[in-house]
């Protein structure tokens, strides 16, 4: 199903204020307060495992701290697909389960979504951020230890700077998916962000761009769940779509009092997109 049209392109819809959608149920708060107030853990029942992930918020500490809501449509994919993977909206991008999985989350935040993918697939995640943002993730991994290990999965924390070749050499390009969640939002951080996804998904693991012919050993998936706040959101899809294909697997409907859902999309590479001029083009 392909609604890109619909979500990345209504050109006249109002921009939305990014804060009264990350915190939709704070609207008629005061912001300084909400802001300055430490929140008790979240807990999130996951019922395909039967048991609860602990999320430590820090809002006093800015918007990496905080939950954002396309965090949680990723976790309920990730609870039906472990309940019913047949009729799941990720089935195309996790058909291998006979292994452990390597999975790399871009932009973690509190690192939900990576603590719910290592509990619900049984698989190996690299949660990751920005250096400052390090501290509380490694802290919420730490809280659900019992339950990763309970379910097989690990959770490993590094930093990770979009747009850094460094950060991902250091991390490396062992995995079979990458996941992000609420992180099309700066424009100014569009293009680091599509550099980081193409060192991971049109780079080899040498760190070599490939041929036409050629073909990574396992082809890295990217999913992204995404809750369009501005117009210039759609500058970002086009610029992805020269690189990579660029597909919608699930929508959201909007939440009460809302006026979009959130989308999820996939990005994989596209036969074109893997000779070295294309692995290197310009996105400007």
């Amino acid at each position: 199903m392909d609604t890109t049209a619909t979500h990345e392109n209504d050109n006249d819809e109002d921009d939305i204020n990014p804060v009264t959608m990350i915190l939709p149920d704070e609207q008629n708060d005061n912001d300084a307060k909400r802001f300055s107030t430490v929140q008790p853990p979240q807990q999130h029942y996951v019922r395909s495992i039967d048991s609860t992930v602990v999320i430590r918020q820090l809002p006093s500490q800015g918007l990496s701290f905080q939950l954002w809501p396309a965090a949680t449509t990723l976790v309920t994919l990730l609870d039906h697909h472990r309940c019913d993977p047949s009729n799941s909206p990720l089935s195309s991008t996790l058909l291998d389960q006979r292994r452990s999985l390597n999975i790399l989350e871009l932009g973690s935040g509190t690192g939900l979504v990576g603590i719910a993918a290592a509990a619900t697939l049984g698989a190996n995640v690299t949660v990751t951020d920005l250096p400052h943002v390090i501290t509380n993730l490694q802290f919420n991994a730490e809280a659900n230890a019992a339950v990763l290990a309970a379910n097989g999965g690990t959770v490993h924390v590094a930093p990770l700077r979009w747009g850094e070749a460094d950060d991902v050499n250091l991390i490396g390009r062992d995995f079979d998916l990458v996941l992000a969640s609420d992180v099309v939002y700066h424009d100014h951080l569009y293009e680091p962000l599509l550099e980081t996804l193409r060192l991971l998904l049109l780079v080899d693991r040498k760190g070599q761009s490939q041929s036409q012919t050629e073909k990574k050993e396992t082809e890295t998936v990217f999913v992204m769940a995404h809750l369009k706040r501005w117009k210039k959101d759609s500058v970002f899809f086009k610029k992805a779509r020269k690189l990579f294909h660029v597909e919608v697997l699930h929508v959201d409907r909007p939440s009460q009092g809302s006026r979009v859902g959130v989308v999820v999309y996939s990005f994989a590479r596209k036969p074109q997109s893997l000779n070295s001029a294309l692995a290197n083009v310009s996105l400007t």
